[in-house]
């Protein structure tokens, strides 16, 4: 009798141990075609890369996994909206993106009305580059966390960077005709003219995103212009081609972008563009301690490809954080779990700020260089040209005030 009353309370912890075990669902809603296909398949595999060491390493707790699976979105806001059902439907509960903040809005006000609509099947957005000052300011919301630097934060690192070097002179300002773009264009125009009222804002252009073919009307105007320095929030194939439309025209301007480093730029650049194009980043593979070399050796290795997004490690990490502490992946409670969270990331200490959930972490400048085997051990795309860490940007440096008035569940 014993023995079998002995096997019944085994059985039952067993059965309790296997049901408290969950696998985390995060569904990656970015373009896996087209034009910006090439960093969006990066990108997804940098997350499943992480994935995997975290379940490796339990990160999440004993017997908790995170799988993260790809949902293409075109790089449309309708596309995204369709992926956005489709994984509500397959149950997911968990989606990130960030190629596009203008696709991140429309998923953002999409979640919103979701959760108000469905209490108990909440959805969380773990936001890893749409990077709209709006969406943790007057569009912030409790389900939205945004684990990249955004464009403000970027640019106010930038601009402080740029300001001492008193060889710039005029600057040119040219982006993507959306959200992020004009943000961009904005803050470096008032950054600039309040650390260097003296700089000169030699043209501001906007383009169609992921639309234009040939760049070199536009660099035409910017080599007109005289300008000394361009500032460009382009990212993917929209900086590949401007970069190579500014090296086939022999402009001699120096560039300062935000997303030189993501798939297919650094083989643009090429040697033409070493120590005259330049990176504001949350991270670099080449910074002051090599941190989260492990990381770059085991894609290069698995993918033949470079880990530049260190946002898929601070979200894998600070998701199973929330999940082990809490034990529990329910959204509700582990959004409430992320807020005000510290943790530790490729780019140290970060911290998940509570009043507008926007990740608060150091930033970096890098300029393309040659590999040396010295401050510059790792290149990109195979070019022997990396970035080299120009400065390392404490967190409070670039921080800025919010808006937002967070409505919380349960106020």
């Amino acid at each position: 009798m014993k023995r079998s009353i002995f096997a019944v309370v085994a059985s039952l912890a067993l059965t309790h141990l296997a049901a408290s075990a969950e696998t985390i669902k995060v569904a990656f809603i970015d373009p896996l075609s087209g034009p910006f296909a090439p960093v969006g398949q990066n990108q997804l595999k940098s997350f499943q890369l992480v994935a995997d060491m975290a379940n490796k390493g339990k990160w999440a707790g004993d017997g908790n996994t995170i799988e993260v699976v790809g949902f293409d979105n075109k790089g449309s806001p309708q596309e995204a909206l369709t992926q956005l059902k489709t994984v509500i439907d397959q149950g997911y509960r968990y989606i990130t993106q960030g190629n596009g903040s203008g696709v991140g809005l429309a998923l953002l006000d999409a979640i919103n009305k979701h959760n108000d609509r469905n209490p108990g099947k909440e959805i969380v957005y773990l936001n890893y580059a749409a990077v709209d000052p709006d969406m943790t300011n007057a569009k912030c919301s409790f389900w939205h966390f945004r684990f990249d630097a955004n464009s403000d934060m970027k640019m106010e690192a930038l601009t402080s960077y740029m300001a001492p070097d008193k060889g710039i002179k005029s600057v040119y300002i040219i982006g993507q005709d959306y959200a992020f773009g004009r943000a961009v264009g904005r803050a470096a125009k008032e950054y600039l003219a309040r650390k260097r009222p003296d700089v000169k804002i030699a043209g501001d252009d906007l383009h169609p995103i992921g639309q234009v073919k040939d760049f070199s009307p536009y660099i035409a105007k910017i080599k007109a212009s005289g300008a000394d320095s361009v500032i460009t929030g382009n990212w993917g194939a929209d900086l590949a081609l401007l970069i190579r439309a500014a090296k086939d025209a022999d402009l001699k301007a120096n560039f300062y972008t935000y997303y030189g480093i993501t798939t297919g730029v650094p083989s643009a650049i090429g040697a033409a563009g070493a120590e005259r194009t330049k990176i504001i980043g949350n991270w670099m593979a080449n910074n002051e301690s090599f941190s989260g070399r492990e990381v770059v050796d085991a894609f290069k290795a698995k993918y033949n490809d470079d880990y530049y997004a260190a946002q898929t490690y601070s979200i894998i990490a600070m998701l199973a954080q929330a999940v082990k502490a809490g034990r529990t992946a329910d959204p509700v409670k582990v959004a409430f779990a992320l807020e005000g969270m510290k943790s530790t990331s490729l780019n140290g200490h970060v911290l998940m700020q509570k009043s507008d959930h926007q990740l608060q972490q150091n930033l970096y400048i890098g300029t393309w260089t040659k590999v040396n085997g010295k401050d510059v051990k790792f290149d990109q795309e195979n070019t022997g040209y990396g970035w080299r860490m120009d400065k390392k940007i404490d967190a409070y440096v670039a921080g800025q005030p919010t808006s937002c008035q967070m409505k919380r569940p349960g106020a």
